[in-house]
């Protein structure tokens, strides 16, 4: 399961369960995920594929800081 680059996922299993975050990267076939607040664009978590669920949102990668990543989170993180 490949997910493209920016795209926003929500974890559905661990410690991280239904938290919404962004793919940032890959680690061989393992995604890494950030959410600019828990886990930081420096350093972001290896989670396995099987553990997240697919948005259909894609957020533009291109000068991307933790400040901006935790704003696009925040209306799927807390949903009014």
């Amino acid at each position: 399961m490949s997910i493209e680059i920016g795209t926003i996922i929500k974890s559905i299993s661990g410690h991280d369960k239904h938290s919404f975050y962004v793919i940032v990267g890959y680690d061989n076939d393992s995604p890494l995920i950030a959410d600019g607040r828990r886990r930081k664009l420096a350093k972001p978590k290896r989670k396995n594929p099987k553990h997240l669920s697919k948005t259909n949102t894609v957020i533009d990668m291109a000068d991307l800081t933790d400040k901006k990543l935790r704003k696009a989170l925040h209306s799927f993180n807390f949903p009014d």
